[in-house]
């Protein structure tokens, strides 16, 4: 009977130690059927049997079922039962759980039992860690978010550094010499967190992001200290160091007296930092809520806080969909609602949304530096999605997925051809970037919203809903601030004083009687006596966003979501008539 080295008896210890109800029903549930096998990149491009997530999990299957099934304990050959036993079967398993898979989670939507492989591999992860067997890039990073606090060891000084010379830059830009990047503001509206790549290597995300900030106005920060959104502890599956980085960026905004905690683009930093810190770090509940700046993006461009010109950013464009905010957060519109604004010409890839396959940047991949030929061998998959759009540009919304994507597009040498007859490889910005190139920065700072309500007062709005005291309350606010109102509380009603009354501004709810809100919508558009009045949609009805999505239907000028918020309701009238008053 052979011995267990002293590493494989912790590991074996801890693994049962740390096995839960969640691990335990995916250990379970798993009946080999095969339907994951085509949902893992690692698979699809090599073929191996042994790529399949089934396999790869029955890796780690073994040991819960030595320790847990009673079957596995009596007859452990029989269901395939067997703890770790030597160093250098815990190799084999780092093999399998750091270097053939992401934790991308597409084969756990494809499962019919919902078996999530992803918390499998964490807990293998988590229990290699404690054994120093784990890629030397996951280690060194780790450490360096224990003792500094962000992922790539940047001083105080850096960073620093890194934000003086972006408000250089945007002096110059805005041609504003009292610019200033705000840090620690207390009462801010909210503080910025990012991604350590933004400030080290690459700095045109953050500059963009700011651009769109002042541009719309707002009351923001950065914070000198819990200023990193990414979290090892979700790639090593260390819920200690994923609680740690999480409470460092929430103890500064707590700090700060801030309202929301704005994340910047980056998959698994949303998801670790909204959904699985709090918990890590027994931080709920919190005081402030957690955002991605996908969605500040929708709101500013819904209620017309940036204008955004599509033809500067005329070449085609495609989305990857980064795995953590596609299929961990569900956040795949927004990102698309702001790309079919920003740019001409928009392109899915296909699969997309929560079917995408992973750049293979996904799971800490890009710090592993041992696995960087099978991570670029297996991209296959993505690079064939990628040129089978044509695009110039392949957008995402995260760091990893940027480093993933780019490492591929020179691999595989994918290009395309301008007009000039150039051909250069495939671009890969943030979304955040192609915003910001369309954004239309006015020649001075924006107007307050009061300065603006003084030049546009007088101007007609019609006021379409069908609840009555909804109605009432809209005409006593607007009349309040000096517009002159009319109103309507059916479909067919409403278009009669489109047509009759010519009014500035319509605002129109979706759900009425008889003729609907997305009926008004369309005939408003189609007739060429009001297609120019501008629309603002203000509903409880999330389903009318659809709309915005198609390119038969020219977007409203504004959308707001039932109950409304006085200011932000003013805000966008004001905004939306201010633009229209430029044509």
């Amino acid at each position: 009977m052979s011995t267990q080295s002293e590493k494989a008896a912790s590991f074996n210890k801890n693994f049962k130690a740390r096995t839960n109800r969640q691990h335990a029903f995916s250990f379970a549930a798993c009946v080999h059927c095969g339907t994951c096998n085509d949902s893992c990149h690692y698979y699809v491009a090599t073929g191996e049997p042994e790529m399949t997530p089934a396999a790869k999990m029955d890796k780690i299957r073994q040991v819960y079922r030595a320790q847990n099934d009673w079957l596995g304990k009596i007859v452990p050959g029989w269901v395939g039962a067997k703890e770790i036993q030597t160093d250098e079967e815990l190799e084999e398993l780092k093999d399998v759980v750091f270097g053939s898979c992401t934790g991308c989670r597409r084969c756990t939507v494809n499962c019919p039992f919902g078996v999530d492989t992803a918390i499998l591999v964490g807990l293998a992860r988590s229990c290699l860690v404690d054994e120093g067997i784990a890629p030397e890039g996951i280690l060194h990073v780790m450490k360096d978010q224990w003792e500094i606090g962000n992922q790539m060891g940047i001083t105080d000084e850096e960073y620093i550094d890194t934000l003086d010379w972006l408000e250089e830059e945007l002096q110059e830009e805005f041609e504003d010499p009292d610019y200033k990047i705000p840090m620690d503001k207390e009462g801010a509206d909210f503080v910025y967190v990012v991604n350590p790549r933004e400030i080290k290597y690459d700095p045109r995300s953050l500059q963009a992001a700011f651009k769109i900030f002042y541009v719309a106005g707002l009351n923001w920060t950065m914070g000198s200290s819990g200023w990193d959104n990414t979290n090892f502890g979700l790639f090593s599956g260390k819920a200690d160091l994923g609680g740690h980085m999480g409470n460092l960026a929430y103890d500064h905004a707590k700090k700060l007296g801030v309202k929301e905690m704005v994340i910047s683009e980056c998959g698994h930093g949303l998801r670790s930092t909204k959904w699985e810190a709090p918990n890590w770090g027994k931080a709920n509940p919190l005081p402030f809520e957690i955002i991605s700046i996908l969605e500040l993006m929708v709101e500013l461009i819904n209620t017309g806080k940036i204008i955004l010109d599509p033809s500067r950013n005329p070449f085609p464009v495609t989305y990857h969909d980064p795995c953590n905010l596609s299929r961990s957060c569900g956040m795949t519109e927004e990102p698309r609602f702001c790309l079919k604004r920003a740019c001409l010409d928009f392109r899915e890839m296909t699969p997309n949304r929560a079917d995408s396959y992973c750049c293979t940047g996904g799971g800490g991949a890009m710090s592993m530096s041992e696995y960087a030929g099978r991570r670029l061998e297996v991209g296959t998959v993505k690079a064939e999605q990628i040129r089978e759009t044509g695009a110039a540009i392949c957008a995402t919304a995260c760091h990893n997925c940027v480093d993933g994507l780019s490492d591929l597009i020179k691999k595989y040498e994918l290009k395309y051809q301008y007009p000039d007859g150039k051909l250069k490889p495939v671009t890969v910005p943030n979304v955040c970037e192609l915003v910001a190139e369309a954004i239309v920065i006015p020649k001075e700072v924006p107007k307050t919203a009061k300065q603006i309500a003084e030049e546009i007062k007088g101007k007609k709005i019609l006021v379409v809903d069908d609840e009555p005291d909804f109605v009432t309350f809209l005409q006593t606010l607007l009349e309040d601030n000096d517009f002159e109102v009319i109103t309507a509380t059916s479909g067919a009603e409403a278009l009669e004083k489109a047509r009759s009354e010519k009014p500035d501004l319509i605002t129109l709810d979706v759900t009425m009687p008889g003729k609907s809100g997305v009926q008004v919508y369309r005939d408003i558009r189609s007739n060429a006596e009001t297609a120019h009045i501008p629309v603002f949609i203000v509903t409880g009805v999330v389903e009318f966003r659809q709309l915005m999505y198609q390119k038969t239907v020219q977007a409203p000028e504004g959308f707001l979501r039932k109950p409304i918020d006085h200011d932000v309701f003013l805000m966008t009238v004001n905004r939306i008539l201010e633009k229209s008053l430029k044509k």
